[in-house]
């Protein structure tokens, strides 16, 4: 991976992390207008794409943003559904959903060594 793209990656990181403390200490900034829908967004996408990372780079990238807008728009929909409106659940929310695929993509890669090679005959 390149400089820039290391960068990028973790620049894009500590800006989602402070969209979601902004969001759940309730501290009024301008930034959070920018920050919380960035982590709302990204964080989502980043894991479903993360799932399809053997995948072609294009189609994992569609199917990201759509599970994205899928995850908040549904969220959105049962909050509003159950009267429970709140950005801090909302953000608290996805950030436990962005963890559980993170935790799925971890057990999937560790049996992705487990497996053997594709076309390789076993004798």
């Amino acid at each position: 991976m390149s400089i820039n793209r290391r960068v990028l990656t973790w620049a894009l990181t500590f800006a989602c992390i402070a969209g979601a403390v902004i969001a759940l200490l309730d501290i009024d900034t301008p930034l959070r207008l920018i920050l919380t829908p960035m982590f709302l967004l990204v964080v989502p996408g980043v894991a479903v794409v993360g799932l399809l990372r053997d995948r072609d780079p294009v189609a994992a990238l569609s199917v990201g943003a759509a599970a994205s807008l899928v995850v908040n728009v549904l969220l959105a929909a049962a909050m509003l559904t159950f009267d429970a409106w709140s950005p801090r659940a909302g953000v608290a929310t996805v950030a436990v959903l962005g963890g559980f695929i993170y935790v799925l993509r971890v057990l999937y890669r560790g049996n992705a060594n487990m497996q053997t090679e594709q076309g390789v005959r076993s004798r």
